[in-house]
């Protein structure tokens, strides 16, 4: 039985910057925002180095799509993935976005399908595009852990024998992991380093996919990582042997990352 060591205190930070009115502007929005604008300057200048199959144009015109990908796909991911029983009795809170309740997955698949929209409308290479995407998505990622941190939400499992653990103001008693810094280093910092370092140090962009199915198993992989130190959702709880509803949602991108990578590694037809 280990002894619970002194937890550190959470530095709490009102999740609303300022508000005029009912106007309010929060934490959350602001990591959209910044996630999204940051990715798309980044994915501009990939587009402009010599040699792009993408042009700076066809990323500028993507903004709207993923914006639109990120919060309905989020939106409705959470809604299916997460907490289905409570909205089919609460319709209207689905909408109630500025409540909190996102899922990455949900987000991942609204980028997706928006991505093969935009890809078969202006007649762009699919995944010479999503590789440009994939480099800068970790970013949005970074600010949206940083975020959930900020609000006190998505906190980890009870940890009372590590030195860093903090008791959150909505987590009980306990001290906890601060899981959500975790997945910010793992999914944000770790994720964005390796992909660019790929495409900055090898010849990964002359093989479309390459760096998309990278970024599907180097996703999954930390998320499932990930969810060993996060508290699953008081809704659902533990699934089988112990595992969560985010490890499992992570299992197929890490299967399908990896069909993806093989099939990039196929002899070229000359």
């Amino acid at each position: 039985m280990f002894a619970t060591l002194p937890a550190i205190a959470f530095p709490v930070i009102d999740p609303v910057i300022f508000a005029i009115g009912p106007f309010a502007v929060r934490w959350y929005a602001l990591a959209y925002i910044v996630g999204l604008v940051a990715g798309w300057r980044l994915a501009m200048r990939i587009a402009r180095r010599p040699g792009s199959a993408v042009a700076p144009e066809q990323i500028d015109g993507f903004l709207l799509w993923a914006t639109l990908g990120v919060v309905l796909g989020g939106r409705i991911g959470y809604v299916l993935f997460y907490n289905f029983g409570y909205y089919i009795q609460h319709p209207a809170e689905i909408f109630a976005v500025w409540q909190g309740g996102m899922s990455f997955h949900g987000g991942m698949l609204g980028v997706i399908i928006a991505m093969i929209g935009y890809c078969r409308w202006t007649g762009i290479r699919f995944l010479a595009f999503t590789d440009a995407i994939a480099c800068v998505a970790p970013i949005g990622l970074f600010f949206g852990r940083i975020a959930n941190f900020i609000n006190g939400e998505l906190w980890g499992r009870v940890a009372p024998d590590v030195a860093w653990a903090m008791v959150f103001p909505t987590g009980g008693p306990l001290p906890r992991h601060p899981s959500q810094l975790y997945q910010a280093a793992m999914e944000g910092v770790a994720l964005f380093l390796l992909l660019n370092l790929m495409r900055w140090n090898s010849k990964a962009m002359d093989r479309p996919g390459l760096l998309s199915g990278l970024f599907l198993i180097g996703y999954g992989m930390a998320r499932i990582i990930g969810e060993l130190f996060r508290e699953p959702d008081a809704q659902i709880g533990y699934l089988v042997g112990g595992t969560t509803m985010g490890q499992w949602l992570s299992l197929p991108m890490v299967l399908v990352g990896i069909g993806v990578v093989w099939w990039t590694r196929r002899p070229r037809v000359a």
